[in-house]
């Protein structure tokens, strides 16, 4: 696979112009099973030939389903979190490229749900059930003088005239290209953190598409650049103010990251059962007529299996742990405690670890189990370790093992940012 030279985008994404409403989570299923269907026969040529999936995106679009967790009070179906993680693993088994470009849809929607004003509210929550997209401008190098990636170069700063401008580089902007606003983290004039909801067609905006990793080929999650982009000041959220406020949004995020994985892990099981079922070849010593009456295939199975529900049982308990959280603090009035902030953490870790360990696993696997022939071009049946590959790297397990036996030994409370 060679480098390809950056391309910018001149295009801006469709709006569909029907736009289903999503009224239930069971709705919110169905209409990702659909969208599994259509999109999973497509999903080998689209990483072979990176193809990315703009059509795809659109329906998304016009499914509703990024609407679904707009709260019902503004015409969404507010979908509990086990349901919002169990639409992200259909999908993903579907094709985990196109199944990741919305992960940042949603977190900036918990980002707005925290901080948005009520006519910020009332402006982007219309505009997410019209169909619009939302991307991210994601990290940036790390900053000369910087401690971490957190502490960034890009600025929003007003000019002598009174306007407010906005500059800087970011990378790892997963679902950006596609999108209709691009939220990006920048530091104001008072040296607070803010979130910026920049429109795709603002001067001075620039989505280059060059991402070129081996795997998660078609999320275009390539670079950013802001130069001088005017920005409104409606369209500005005080990010500060989640610094020290105990909350879902941070967890929300890594449930995401922890379906991607599961989606991916499903993916690979079920291409292995099927290669081993319908191509495999018994070993010559064996004894059988076929791969799938070997009993050492068998076991295997049977623990990829095991291992693969584990983690999706733990994944869904840690979905309901965060809706009986948001119900208490609902019923609370509204606010959560650091201690159901360092629950959800530690839970969601959990998921992460088991998660990230299950792609890996049934990816590798999978070529064990299929035999020689699997690792054909033909079959690109490698997308699935490349992927899982990629996609774990997001967030280091290590870290997530530190934070759990942290918590449970020191009882230190995960710090609160958007890997946590």
């Amino acid at each position: 696979m060679t480098a390809r030279p950056a391309l910018l985008q001149q295009g801006l994404p469709d709006t569909p112009t029907d736009v289903a409403r999503i009224a239930t989570d069971a709705d919110a299923i169905d209409a990702a099973h659909r969208l599994a269907a259509e999109f999973a026969p497509g999903a080998s040529e689209r990483d072979r030939e990176r193809r990315l999936p703009w059509d795809e995106l659109t329906r998304w679009s016009a499914s509703g389903l990024g609407a679904i967790t707009v709260p019902c009070s503004h015409g969404g179906a507010q979908v509990s979190y086990a349901t919002l993680a169990e639409v992200f693993v259909i999908l993903n088994a579907a094709d985990s490229s196109l199944g990741q470009i919305p992960q940042n849809h949603f977190g900036v929607l918990g980002v707005l749900h925290e901080l948005g004003t009520p006519a910020q509210k009332e402006r982007f929550y219309a505009e997410v059930l019209a169909g619009r997209r939302l991307g991210n401008a994601g990290p940036e190098r790390k900053a000369d003088g910087a401690a971490t990636t957190l502490h960034g170069a890009t600025r929003l700063r007003t000019t002598p005239q009174g306007q407010l401008v906005l500059t800087g580089k970011r990378f790892y902007s997963t679902g950006a290209l596609f999108a209709h606003r691009i939220p990006v983290r920048a530091t104001d004039d008072a040296g607070r953190s803010v979130q910026v909801w920049v429109p795709r067609e603002a001067p001075g905006l620039a989505v280059v598409d060059d991402w070129d990793a081996f795997g998660q080929r078609t999320t275009a999650s390539g670079t950013v650049v802001f130069d001088d982009v005017p920005v409104d000041e409606a369209d500005v959220l005080p990010l500060w103010q989640l610094a020290d406020r105990p909350g879902l949004w941070g967890p929300t995020s890594q449930l995401l990251q922890a379906a991607i994985d599961q989606g991916i892990a499903e993916a690979a099981v079920a291409d292995a059962q099927r290669f081993v079922r319908e191509r495999a070849r018994p070993w010559v010593d064996s004894g059988v007529q076929h791969a799938h009456d070997d009993p050492y295939l068998i076991a295997d199975v049977g623990r990829l299996q095991i291992d693969l529900h584990a983690a999706r049982e733990v994944l869904r308990d840690t979905g309901l742990l965060f809706d009986e959280l948001a119900a208490r603090a609902a019923a609370a009035g509204g606010g959560y405690t650091a201690e159901d902030s360092a629950r959800a953490s530690v839970a969601v870790a959990e998921a992460k670890v088991l998660t990230t360990r299950i792609a890996l696993e049934a990816s590798e696997k999978l070529f064990e189990l299929a035999g020689s022939s699997a690792t054909r071009a033909a079959h690109n049946l490698d997308r699935h370790w490349r992927n899982a590959r990629v996609h774990t790297l997001h967030d280091p397990v290590r870290w997530k093992l530190h934070l759990i036996g942290n918590h449970l030994l020191n009882g230190v409370h995960p710090r609160r940012h958007s890997w946590n």
